[in-house]
C-alpha cells in the first residue's frame, strides 16, 4: 500500500514538473499583464509604460499595463500574489510595496518574500534635499550645524505618514543626530509652496519634481540621496559625502507569483535587462528622473530588497513611524 502511494506521489510530481516545463517552453504565447499598483500617470505608471514598450519587443508579445492602485500598493500586489504562476501576470513593485510596506502596514494579505518570485531590479529614482533659497545653509554640513543649534525649531515636509519621503528624512535625522519636526502633507506638490515661502525648512523630494524649482531659482538643492553623484543631476554632491553610508532610493522591480518557473523568470529577466540597455529607453527614463538598473540576476534583486527592507524596518521601529 505504501509503495503504491509512493509511486502515485512520484507520478504526480513528474506530471507537475512536465506541466511546468511545458508552460515555460511555450512562453509567452499570449499578452502578459503587468500590474502597476499605483494610479495612471504617476511615476511608476510612466516607468512601466516606457519600459514595457521595449520589453514587448524583446518578449515577442504585448505587455499590457494594468493599474490597480490602492492601500499603498497592497491591492495590486495582492492580485499578483494570488495569480497563477504562469508568467502572464507580473508586478512592477517599488520600495513602498516590498521594503516599507511590510514594516508600516499592521497586516498585509500576503508575505512579500514567501508569496512572490523575484525577477529583476529595473530602476532607481533618487531624491534631493531641498531648502528655501533664504536658508542660511548652502551645504548639507551647514544645514546639520544649523539644525543642531536650533533643536526642535526646524521642520521637514513629507508626502504623508509612512511614505518614503518621511522615512528618507527620518533616516537623515537619525544619522545626522538632529531634532526636526515632521509636517505631513498629502503629496509633496502641496508642500512645495510652503517650502518656497520658508514655512518649511527642508524637503526630500524626487529629483524630477524638485529640480525644476531649483533651476528656476525658487529653491536650493543641497545634495542627492544616492551614494555617488547621480548622472541625472551630476552637479549635486551625495549627502553620503557628509553622512557616510546615507542612501535612499525608490527602487523598481519585477515580481511574479510564488512558484514561477525558473525558465520564465530567466526569460523576463533577460527581456528587462535588454530593454534597459536600449539607448532610447535610457533617455526616456532619464527624463522621468529614473536611473536604469544595471543587468542583474533575480538572486541579486532579492538580496537588495532584503537589505533595503531591513534598513527601513529599523528606522520604522526606532523612530516609531506609522502610516496614521
Amino acid at each position: 500500500m505504501k509503495r503504491i502511494q509512493f509511486l502515485q506521489g512520484v507520478a504526480a510530481a513528474l506530471c507537475m514538473a512536465a506541466s511546468t516545463a511545458s508552460i515555460a517552453q511555450g512562453y509567452p504565447n499570449k499578452p502578459v499583464r503587468l500590474v502597476v499598483p499605483f494610479p495612471a500617470a504617476g511615476a511608476t505608471d510612466l516607468f512601466a509604460r516606457t519600459l514595457g514598450q521595449k520589453m514587448s519587443e524583446k518578449l515577442g508579445t504585448t505587455l499590457i499595463i494594468d493599474n490597480k492602485p490602492g492601500a499603498g500598493g497592497a491591492i495590486g500586489s495582492d492580485l499578483v500574489a494570488k495569480a497563477p504562476a504562469d508568467g502572464y501576470t507580473l508586478l512592477l513593485a517599488t520600495t513602498s510595496t516590498h521594503s516599507i510596506g511590510p514594516a508600516i502596514a499592521s497586516k498585509l494579505p500576503y508575505d512579500t518574500v514567501r508569496d512572490f518570485s523575484p525577477i529583476a531590479h529595473v530602476g532607481d529614482a533618487p531624491s534631493i534635499m531641498l531648502v528655501p533659497v533664504n536658508s542660511p545653509a548652502k551645504t548639507v554640513r551647514e544645514w546639520i550645524d544649523f539644525a543642531k543649534k536650533n533643536p526642535g525649531k526646524l521642520n521637514y515636509a513629507s508626502s504623508g505618514n509612512g511614505t518614503i519621503v518621511q522615512l528618507t528624512a527620518e533616516l537623515f535625522k537619525a544619522q545626522a543626530g538632529v531634532f526636526v519636526t515632521h509636517i505631513p502633507y498629502k503629496g509633496t506638490a502641496l508642500a512645495i509652496p510652503d517650502l518656497i515661502s520658508g514655512k518649511i525648512d527642508v524637503l526630500f523630494d524626487s529629483l524630477p519634481t524638485g529640480m525644476p524649482h531649483v533651476r528656476d531659482g525658487r529653491l536650493r538643492a543641497l545634495g542627492v540621496t544616492t551614494l555617488k553623484r547621480s548622472p541625472l543631476a551630476p552637479e549635486l554632491p551625495p549627502i553620503a559625502d557628509t553622512l557616510p553610508g546615507y542612501e535612499s532610493n525608490t527602487w523598481f522591480g519585477f515580481y511574479g507569483p510564488k512558484g514561477l518557473p525558473a525558465d520564465i523568470v530567466a526569460r523576463v529577466n533577460k527581456a528587462a535587462n535588454e530593454a534597459l540597455a536600449d539607448s532610447e529607453v535610457k533617455d526616456k527614463l532619464s527624463r522621468l528622473g529614473i536611473e536604469p538598473a544595471t543587468a542583474g540576476t533575480p538572486e541579486q534583486f532579492a538580496r537588495m530588497v532584503a537589505a533595503d527592507a531591513a534598513k527601513w524596518k529599523k528606522i520604522v521601529v526606532e523612530r516609531k513611524i506609522t502610516n496614521e
